[in-house]
């Protein structure tokens, strides 16, 4: 299967700015982006929710982008810098598809913004639904988390 936009020439600049614009449109009243390291994020507020999508970013140390596809060969600093950029905006065009696909879905009637945008939901103790539920934690152990909520 080939990745999606994994050819692009669009800046992670212009993926961030659609990726606001889209969000505005669709009735947010604030957006944030970052990143530290190797983690990005994007941040917005709508229908009384604060939204944050949490993402990893490519490893610049990567053999993938150190290598020639290949693996035969070294790639120099500037190829190896140009791979590893090539693979973020592609990311970050990913990421623009996702928002919108959440958000269009929603417009449509076809699922409720909390279920579109569950997993990024940000709690009051400011982790997302998916860092407090840890999935692959609770299958690990195959106990259920704790409610969020008393009854």
């Amino acid at each position: 299967m080939s990745r999606y936009a994994k050819d692009t020439s669009v800046s992670v600049a212009k993926s961030k700015a659609e990726i606001e614009d889209i969000v505005q449109r669709y009735g947010a009243n604030g957006f944030l982006s970052g990143w530290e390291d190797d983690r990005a994020f994007v941040q917005f507020k709508m229908q009384n929710r604060l939204i944050k999508i949490n993402f990893q970013l490519p490893d610049r140390n990567s053999r993938e982008f150190t290598e020639t596809p290949s693996r035969r060969w070294a790639r120099d600093e500037d190829a190896a810098l140009k791979a590893w950029e090539q693979a973020c905006r592609q990311r970050y065009r990913a990421l623009a598809l996702y928002v919108k696909a959440i958000l269009e879905a929603i417009e449509s009637g076809i699922i409720t913004f909390d279920e579109g945008f569950l997993p990024h939901i940000v709690l009051p103790n400011r982790q997302t639904v998916a860092q407090w539920i840890q999935v692959e934690a609770v299958y690990e152990s195959g106990k259920m988390p704790q409610k969020l909520l008393p009854e």
